[in-house]
Protein backbone atom coordinates (compact mmCIF):
# COMPACT_ATOMS: atom_id res chain seq x y z
CA UNK A 1 0.00 0.00 0.00
CA UNK A 2 1.37 3.42 -0.94
CA UNK A 3 1.14 4.79 2.61
CA UNK A 4 3.43 2.00 3.83
CA UNK A 5 6.08 2.51 1.13
CA UNK A 6 9.00 4.89 0.81
CA UNK A 7 10.82 4.38 4.09
CA UNK A 8 14.45 5.27 4.69
CA UNK A 9 16.18 5.14 1.33
CA UNK A 10 19.23 7.00 0.11
CA UNK A 11 18.94 10.50 -1.28
CA UNK A 12 19.23 11.32 -4.96
CA UNK A 13 16.73 9.28 -6.98
CA UNK A 14 16.87 8.75 -10.72
CA UNK A 15 14.21 11.29 -11.69
CA UNK A 16 15.60 14.68 -12.73
CA UNK A 17 13.23 17.43 -11.56
CA UNK A 18 14.04 20.98 -12.67
CA UNK A 19 11.58 23.08 -10.67
CA UNK A 20 8.07 23.63 -9.35
CA UNK A 21 6.05 24.60 -12.40
CA UNK A 22 2.52 25.17 -11.16
CA UNK A 23 0.07 24.62 -8.30
CA UNK A 24 -3.63 23.75 -8.58
CA UNK A 25 -5.95 24.59 -5.68
CA UNK A 26 -9.64 24.21 -4.90
CA UNK A 27 -11.88 27.02 -3.64
CA UNK A 28 -15.58 27.66 -3.34
CA UNK A 29 -15.07 31.01 -5.10
CA UNK A 30 -12.17 30.91 -7.60
CA UNK A 31 -12.87 34.48 -8.75
CA UNK A 32 -12.36 35.72 -5.19
CA UNK A 33 -9.01 33.93 -5.15
CA UNK A 34 -8.10 35.58 -8.45
CA UNK A 35 -8.96 39.02 -7.07
CA UNK A 36 -6.80 38.26 -4.02
CA UNK A 37 -3.93 37.22 -6.29
CA UNK A 38 -4.19 40.33 -8.44
CA UNK A 39 -5.09 43.01 -5.89
CA UNK A 40 -3.05 41.76 -2.92
CA UNK A 41 -0.21 39.54 -4.16
CA UNK A 42 0.36 41.59 -7.31
CA UNK A 43 -0.20 38.88 -9.93
CA UNK A 44 -2.34 39.22 -13.06
CA UNK A 45 -5.09 37.13 -14.62
CA UNK A 46 -3.97 34.69 -17.29
CA UNK A 47 -4.09 36.44 -20.67
CA UNK A 48 -5.59 33.22 -22.05
CA UNK A 49 -6.61 30.14 -20.11
CA UNK A 50 -5.19 26.72 -21.06
CA UNK A 51 -6.77 25.37 -24.20
CA UNK A 52 -7.32 28.78 -25.77
CA UNK A 53 -5.38 30.20 -28.66
CA UNK A 54 -4.04 33.72 -28.93
CA UNK A 55 -5.05 36.52 -31.24
CA UNK A 56 -3.83 36.18 -34.82
CA UNK A 57 -2.52 39.57 -36.03
CA UNK A 58 -5.20 41.33 -38.04
CA UNK A 59 -7.89 38.88 -36.94
CA UNK A 60 -9.43 40.19 -33.69
CA UNK A 61 -12.12 37.52 -33.82
CA UNK A 62 -9.41 34.99 -32.89
CA UNK A 63 -8.87 36.58 -29.48
CA UNK A 64 -9.15 34.24 -26.44
CA UNK A 65 -12.75 33.72 -25.38
CA UNK A 66 -11.82 34.43 -21.76
CA UNK A 67 -10.95 37.98 -22.77
CA UNK A 68 -7.90 38.09 -20.50
CA UNK A 69 -10.04 37.66 -17.37
CA UNK A 70 -8.27 34.44 -16.42
CA UNK A 71 -11.58 32.60 -15.94
CA UNK A 72 -12.20 29.33 -17.78
CA UNK A 73 -15.66 28.12 -18.89
CA UNK A 74 -15.88 25.77 -15.89
CA UNK A 75 -15.24 28.64 -13.48
CA UNK A 76 -11.57 27.85 -12.82
CA UNK A 77 -9.29 30.86 -12.34
CA UNK A 78 -5.74 31.02 -13.69
CA UNK A 79 -3.07 33.30 -12.21
CA UNK A 80 -0.02 34.60 -14.05
CA UNK A 81 3.16 35.84 -12.29
CA UNK A 82 5.76 35.73 -15.07
CA UNK A 83 6.26 34.78 -18.72
CA UNK A 84 4.40 31.48 -18.30
CA UNK A 85 0.76 31.37 -19.36
CA UNK A 86 -0.18 30.54 -15.76
CA UNK A 87 1.36 29.41 -12.48
CA UNK A 88 -1.57 29.04 -10.07
CA UNK A 89 -4.94 27.51 -10.93
CA UNK A 90 -7.94 27.66 -8.61
CA UNK A 91 -10.74 25.23 -9.44
CA UNK A 92 -14.30 25.23 -8.11
CA UNK A 93 -14.61 22.88 -5.15
CA UNK A 94 -15.34 22.67 -1.46
CA UNK A 95 -12.07 21.24 -0.10
CA UNK A 96 -10.24 24.58 -0.06
CA UNK A 97 -6.85 22.95 -0.45
CA UNK A 98 -4.43 21.34 -2.89
CA UNK A 99 -5.68 19.54 -5.99
CA UNK A 100 -2.28 18.96 -7.68
CA UNK A 101 1.14 20.46 -8.23
CA UNK A 102 3.43 20.18 -11.23
CA UNK A 103 7.15 19.42 -11.23
CA UNK A 104 8.90 20.32 -14.46
CA UNK A 105 11.32 18.11 -16.37
CA UNK A 106 13.40 19.10 -19.37
CA UNK A 107 11.59 17.53 -22.30
CA UNK A 108 9.69 14.52 -23.63
CA UNK A 109 12.72 12.25 -23.29
CA UNK A 110 13.22 13.22 -19.65
CA UNK A 111 9.55 12.57 -18.92
CA UNK A 112 9.60 9.16 -20.63
CA UNK A 113 12.76 8.21 -18.73
CA UNK A 114 11.24 9.31 -15.43
CA UNK A 115 8.07 7.30 -16.03
CA UNK A 116 10.09 4.18 -16.89
CA UNK A 117 12.25 4.48 -13.79
CA UNK A 118 9.32 5.18 -11.50
CA UNK A 119 7.33 2.23 -12.79
CA UNK A 120 10.39 -0.01 -12.52
CA UNK A 121 10.58 1.06 -8.87
CA UNK A 122 6.97 0.09 -8.23
CA UNK A 123 5.41 3.55 -8.36
CA UNK A 124 1.96 3.73 -9.94
CA UNK A 125 2.31 6.40 -12.66
CA UNK A 126 -0.57 7.40 -14.94
CA UNK A 127 -0.07 9.05 -18.33
CA UNK A 128 -2.13 12.20 -18.83
CA UNK A 129 -5.08 12.07 -21.17
CA UNK A 130 -5.40 14.50 -24.08
CA UNK A 131 -8.01 16.59 -22.18
CA UNK A 132 -5.68 16.78 -19.17
CA UNK A 133 -2.85 18.09 -21.35
CA UNK A 134 -5.21 20.74 -22.69
CA UNK A 135 -6.34 21.66 -19.17
CA UNK A 136 -2.72 22.19 -18.06
CA UNK A 137 -1.47 23.77 -21.27
CA UNK A 138 1.53 21.43 -21.50
CA UNK A 139 2.99 19.12 -24.14
CA UNK A 140 3.40 16.08 -21.91
CA UNK A 141 2.47 15.03 -18.39
CA UNK A 142 2.22 11.98 -16.13
CA UNK A 143 1.07 11.86 -12.55
CA UNK A 144 1.26 9.86 -9.34
CA UNK A 145 0.21 10.16 -5.70
CA UNK A 146 2.68 10.79 -2.93
CA UNK A 147 2.33 8.74 0.29
CA UNK A 148 -0.25 11.20 1.65
CA UNK A 149 -2.38 11.15 -1.49
CA UNK A 150 -1.23 14.46 -2.99
CA UNK A 151 -1.35 14.40 -6.79
CA UNK A 152 2.17 15.06 -8.10
CA UNK A 153 2.45 15.77 -11.83
CA UNK A 154 5.62 15.58 -13.92
CA UNK A 155 5.37 17.70 -17.06
CA UNK A 156 7.22 19.44 -19.87
CA UNK A 157 6.41 21.90 -22.63
CA UNK A 158 4.52 24.62 -20.77
CA UNK A 159 3.17 27.61 -22.74
CA UNK A 160 5.20 30.82 -22.51
CA UNK A 161 2.98 33.72 -23.56
CA UNK A 162 5.19 36.50 -22.09
CA UNK A 163 3.82 40.02 -21.44
CA UNK A 164 3.42 39.76 -17.67
CA UNK A 165 2.37 43.10 -16.23
CA UNK A 166 1.43 43.60 -12.60
CA UNK A 167 -0.97 46.42 -11.81
CA UNK A 168 0.93 46.69 -8.51
CA UNK A 169 4.33 46.83 -10.30
CA UNK A 170 5.30 43.58 -8.57
CA UNK A 171 8.03 41.30 -9.93
CA UNK A 172 8.58 37.65 -9.00
CA UNK A 173 11.65 35.40 -8.83
CA UNK A 174 10.91 32.45 -11.13
CA UNK A 175 12.83 31.28 -14.23
CA UNK A 176 15.06 28.26 -13.65
CA UNK A 177 14.20 28.37 -9.92
CA UNK A 178 10.53 27.69 -10.61
CA UNK A 179 7.47 29.48 -9.29
CA UNK A 180 8.37 29.17 -5.59
CA UNK A 181 7.79 26.37 -3.10
CA UNK A 182 5.10 24.32 -1.39
CA UNK A 183 5.12 23.11 2.20
CA UNK A 184 3.11 19.95 2.80
CA UNK A 185 1.82 18.64 6.12
CA UNK A 186 2.21 14.90 6.64
CA UNK A 187 1.43 12.47 9.47
CA UNK A 188 4.62 10.51 8.68
CA UNK A 189 7.65 12.70 8.05
CA UNK A 190 10.10 9.90 7.30
CA UNK A 191 7.84 8.31 4.71
CA UNK A 192 7.00 11.60 2.98
CA UNK A 193 10.59 12.85 2.87
CA UNK A 194 11.83 9.51 1.56
CA UNK A 195 9.36 9.65 -1.32
CA UNK A 196 10.62 13.03 -2.50
CA UNK A 197 14.31 12.20 -2.02
CA UNK A 198 14.62 8.49 -2.82
CA UNK A 199 11.93 8.38 -5.50
CA UNK A 200 11.87 11.86 -7.07
CA UNK A 201 15.52 12.77 -6.53
CA UNK A 202 15.17 15.85 -4.30
CA UNK A 203 18.10 16.68 -2.01
CA UNK A 204 17.70 17.70 1.62
CA UNK A 205 19.02 21.17 2.40
CA UNK A 206 18.29 21.03 6.12
CA UNK A 207 15.82 19.76 8.68
CA UNK A 208 14.34 20.47 12.11
CA UNK A 209 12.96 18.30 14.91
CA UNK A 210 10.45 20.04 17.17
CA UNK A 211 9.85 17.13 19.54
CA UNK A 212 8.55 13.54 19.47
CA UNK A 213 6.69 12.95 16.23
CA UNK A 214 7.21 16.53 15.04
CA UNK A 215 9.66 17.97 12.55
CA UNK A 216 10.26 19.32 9.05
CA UNK A 217 12.53 18.62 6.10
CA UNK A 218 13.37 21.12 3.36
CA UNK A 219 14.10 19.63 -0.04
CA UNK A 220 15.61 21.14 -3.18
CA UNK A 221 15.82 20.23 -6.86
CA UNK A 222 17.69 23.37 -8.00
CA UNK A 223 19.61 26.16 -6.21
CA UNK A 224 16.45 27.44 -4.48
CA UNK A 225 16.89 26.33 -0.85
CA UNK A 226 13.71 24.30 -0.97
CA UNK A 227 11.06 23.64 -3.57
CA UNK A 228 9.18 21.13 -1.40
CA UNK A 229 9.00 21.16 2.38
CA UNK A 230 7.37 18.41 4.42
CA UNK A 231 6.30 18.94 8.03
CA UNK A 232 4.82 16.63 10.64
CA UNK A 233 2.74 18.18 13.40
CA UNK A 234 0.11 15.69 14.49
CA UNK A 235 -1.97 13.82 11.93
CA UNK A 236 -2.66 16.68 9.51
CA UNK A 237 -1.99 16.17 5.80
CA UNK A 238 -2.21 18.49 2.81
CA UNK A 239 -0.88 21.87 1.73
CA UNK A 240 0.08 24.27 4.52
CA UNK A 241 1.38 27.10 2.34
CA UNK A 242 2.82 28.07 -1.00
CA UNK A 243 5.51 30.70 -1.49
CA UNK A 244 5.98 33.33 -4.15
CA UNK A 245 9.23 35.28 -4.03
CA UNK A 246 9.59 38.95 -4.98
CA UNK A 247 12.61 40.54 -6.61
CA UNK A 248 12.78 43.43 -4.12
CA UNK A 249 12.06 43.89 -0.43
CA UNK A 250 9.88 46.91 -1.24
CA UNK A 251 7.58 44.64 -3.27
CA UNK A 252 7.06 42.49 -0.16
CA UNK A 253 6.36 45.54 1.99
CA UNK A 254 3.84 46.89 -0.49
CA UNK A 255 2.11 43.49 -0.68
CA UNK A 256 1.87 43.50 3.12
CA UNK A 257 0.32 46.97 3.04
CA UNK A 258 -2.18 45.87 0.38
CA UNK A 259 -3.10 42.82 2.45
CA UNK A 260 -3.67 44.90 5.57
CA UNK A 261 -5.72 47.47 3.66
CA UNK A 262 -7.88 44.69 2.19
CA UNK A 263 -8.53 43.14 5.60
CA UNK A 264 -6.68 39.92 4.76
CA UNK A 265 -5.71 37.85 7.79
CA UNK A 266 -1.94 38.04 8.37
CA UNK A 267 -1.06 34.67 9.87
CA UNK A 268 2.62 35.48 10.41
CA UNK A 269 4.22 38.90 10.70
CA UNK A 270 7.19 39.99 8.62
CA UNK A 271 10.32 38.08 9.59
CA UNK A 272 13.43 36.28 8.34
CA UNK A 273 13.79 32.50 8.39
CA UNK A 274 17.10 31.03 9.54
CA UNK A 275 17.25 28.19 7.06
CA UNK A 276 16.54 29.81 3.67
CA UNK A 277 17.08 33.39 4.96
CA UNK A 278 13.82 34.46 3.34
CA UNK A 279 12.34 37.75 4.53
CA UNK A 280 8.60 37.15 4.32
CA UNK A 281 5.13 37.30 5.78
CA UNK A 282 2.25 34.83 5.60
CA UNK A 283 -1.41 35.55 4.88
CA UNK A 284 -4.59 33.54 4.60
CA UNK A 285 -5.92 33.10 1.07
CA UNK A 286 -9.68 32.99 0.31
CA UNK A 287 -9.53 29.17 0.20
CA UNK A 288 -7.82 28.92 3.61
CA UNK A 289 -4.36 27.95 2.33
CA UNK A 290 -1.60 30.30 3.48
CA UNK A 291 0.47 32.25 0.96
CA UNK A 292 4.00 33.28 1.92
CA UNK A 293 5.33 36.37 0.13
CA UNK A 294 9.09 36.65 0.44
CA UNK A 295 12.39 38.12 -0.75
CA UNK A 296 16.09 37.23 -0.69
CA UNK A 297 15.81 33.46 -0.44
CA UNK A 298 19.04 31.51 -0.15
CA UNK A 299 20.55 29.88 -3.24
CA UNK A 300 22.44 26.68 -2.41
CA UNK A 301 25.94 26.05 -3.79
CA UNK A 302 25.97 22.33 -4.54
CA UNK A 303 29.78 22.23 -4.28
CA UNK A 304 29.94 23.52 -0.73
CA UNK A 305 26.55 22.87 0.89
CA UNK A 306 26.20 20.26 3.63
CA UNK A 307 22.97 18.84 4.99
CA UNK A 308 22.34 20.28 8.45
CA UNK A 309 19.94 20.37 11.37
CA UNK A 310 18.60 23.64 12.75
CA UNK A 311 17.17 24.21 16.22
CA UNK A 312 15.49 27.59 15.68
CA UNK A 313 13.20 28.71 12.89
CA UNK A 314 13.66 32.45 12.61
CA UNK A 315 16.30 35.14 12.96
CA UNK A 316 13.59 37.68 13.80
CA UNK A 317 9.87 38.21 13.35
CA UNK A 318 7.37 35.72 11.91
CA UNK A 319 5.20 36.15 15.00
CA UNK A 320 2.22 33.84 14.75
CA UNK A 321 4.10 31.07 12.96
CA UNK A 322 3.97 28.60 15.85
CA UNK A 323 3.30 24.90 16.26
CA UNK A 324 0.11 25.64 18.21
CA UNK A 325 -1.14 27.97 15.46
CA UNK A 326 -0.51 25.34 12.78
CA UNK A 327 -2.21 22.62 14.82
CA UNK A 328 -5.34 24.68 15.40
CA UNK A 329 -5.83 25.76 11.78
Amino acid sequence: MLRDQFRSGGQGGVVQINSLGYVGLEAEDPEAWLRFAVEVIGAMPARAVPGEGFTVPGMPETAPRSGGRGIAPDGSAFVKIDDRQWRIAVHPGSSGTLRYFGLEVADAGALASAVRELRAGGVDVTAATAPELTERGVAGMAWMRDPDGNRVELFHGAVHDLNFQSAAAAEFVTGSLGMGHVLLLTPDLERAASFYTSVLGFRRSDYMRFGPGMGAEFLRCNPRHHTVGVMQIGDAAGLFHLLVEMTELDHVGRALERAEAAGVTITSSLGRHKNDRMVSFYMRSPSGVDVEVGWDGLLVDEQTWSDRALVEGDTWGHHGLTIDAIQTR
